[in-house]
C-alpha cells in the first residue's frame, strides 16, 4: 500500500495529477449551483439572527429539574400570546429564552410565569433586554468590518503578487466561502450571532491564507514558464494546485478536528452558546474554504490569464513544439 508521502511526491512531480484546471467548467458549474442555492435558501427559510442584531428580551432560568422547552414557550405565550419565542437548553439545568422586546410589566409577568412553570425560586430567573438601536449598531459595525477586510485583502494581494487578476480570483473565492457558509447556516436554522460573525471573519482569513499559499506556488511555477518547462500556463497552474494539495488537505483536517471537538463538546455537553457559535462558523467555513481555493480561486486565475496575448502565443509554441516532438518519434 502506498503511503501518503509517496502520494504527495507523485503529486509534486506530476506523476499523479487531478484536473483542477482542465475540468474547471464542471467545478465552476458546481460552485455556481452552490452559491445560487445558498443565496436562495433565505427566501424559503429566513436567516435567524441573534438577539444582539434584532433586539429583544432574554430570560435565563437556572436550577431547572426538568429542562422542558415547551414549558418556557407556554409561559411566555400565556403573557404575550403572539410573541416569537426561541428557547435553548444551556447545560443540564438551565434554559435561555429569547423573545421580542417586552415592556417592563410584561417582563415581570413572564418572569413570574417562568418561576411558576419550572418551580424555581425568583433568584433563579434573570432577565435582560437589548434595544433595536444597539442591534442596528452591531449590524452596521459588522458590515463595515467585512467591507474593510475585503478592500484591504484586495489591495494587499495585488501588491504582493503584482497582478490584480490574482486579487480578483482570491476575492471571488472569499465571497464564495462567505455565501455558502451563510447559506448552510440558513438551511439548518443556525443562528447568526456576533460570535458567529467573528467566526466568519476567521474563516475568511483562513481561506485567504490557503489561497495565498497556493497562489505563491502558482507564481513560482509560472514565473519562468513556457517553452523551457514544456508546460502551458494552465498546466503549470494545475501542477501548482496538485503540489499543494496534500498541504491543503492536512491543514484543513488539522483545523477541522479540534474545531469540531470544541463544537460538539460545547454544544452537546457544556451548552456554551458563544463557544458553539464561533466554532460552528469556523467548522463549516474551513471545509468550504478548502474547496473554494482548489476548485474556484486557482482555476479562475488560470482562466483570467490564459487569454493574454503573450501567454496565448507562448502556449501555442509549447503545443506546437510538443506536437513536433511526438511526430519525430
Amino acid at each position: 500500500m502506498r503511503s501518503m508521502s509517496d502520494f504527495g511526491n507523485d503529486l509534486y512531480t506530476g506523476k499523479v495529477s487531478f484536473p483542477f484546471v482542465g475540468r474547471r467548467r464542471l467545478w465552476f458549474l458546481i460552485a455556481a449551483i452552490l452559491v445560487i442555492g445558498s443565496a436562495l435558501v433565505p427566501v424559503f427559510r429566513p436567516i435567524q439572527f441573534s438577539i444582539e442584531f434584532t433586539g429583544g428580551s432574554q430570560f435565563t432560568v437556572n436550577d431547572v429539574a426538568k429542562p422542558d422547552q415547551l414549558l418556557a414557550t407556554e409561559a411566555v405565550q400565556s403573557v404575550v400570546p403572539d410573541a416569537a419565542t426561541r428557547v435553548t437548553t444551556v447545560g443540564d439545568d438551565s434554559l435561555r429564552i429569547q423573545t421580542d422586546q417586552l415592556g417592563e410589566i410584561e417582563t415581570r409577568e413572564v418572569t413570574d410565569a417562568l418561576v411558576t412553570a419550572y418551580g424555581v425560586s425568583d433568584d433563579s430567573v434573570s432577565s435582560s433586554f437589548i434595544g433595536p438601536s444597539w442591534g442596528e449598531s452591531v449590524t452596521r459595525q459588522s458590515l463595515w468590518g467585512l467591507a474593510i477586510f475585503l478592500v484591504l485583502t484586495f489591495l494587499i494581494l495585488a501588491l504582493y503578487f503584482r497582478t490584480w487578476k490574482m486579487s480578483v480570483a482570491a476575492m471571488i473565492g472569499l465571497v464564495d466561502v462567505l455565501v455558502v457558509t451563510v447559506g448552510v447556516y440558513a438551511l439548518f436554522g443556525f443562528e447568526i450571532s456576533p460570535a458567529a460573525v467573528i467566526g466568519f471573519l476567521t474563516i475568511l482569513s483562513y481561506s485567504l491564507y490557503d489561497t495565498t499559499v497556493v497562489f505563491d506556488k502558482i507564481r513560482e511555477n509560472t514565473f519562468e514558464d513556457g517553452e523551457k518547462s514544456g508546460r502551458t500556463f494552465g498546466e503549470s497552474v494545475n501542477l501548482a494546485v496538485n503540489q499543494t494539495l496534500v498541504r491543503s488537505i492536512n491543514t484543513t483536517v488539522v483545523a477541522v478536528l479540534p474545531t469540531g471537538a470544541i463544537l460538539f463538546i460545547g454544544a452537546l455537553w457544556l451548552g456554551a452558546q458563544t463557544l458553539t457559535d464561533i466554532s460552528l462558523s469556523i467548522f463549516v467555513g474551513t471545509i468550504v474554504a478548502a474547496y473554494s481555493t482548489l476548485f474556484v480561486a486557482a482555476p479562475l486565475y488560470s482562466l483570467l490569464r490564459e487569454n493574454e496575448s503573450d501567454l496565448k502565443a507562448r502556449d501555442q509554441r509549447v503545443l506546437e513544439s510538443r506536437s513536433a516532438a511526438v511526430a519525430t518519434v
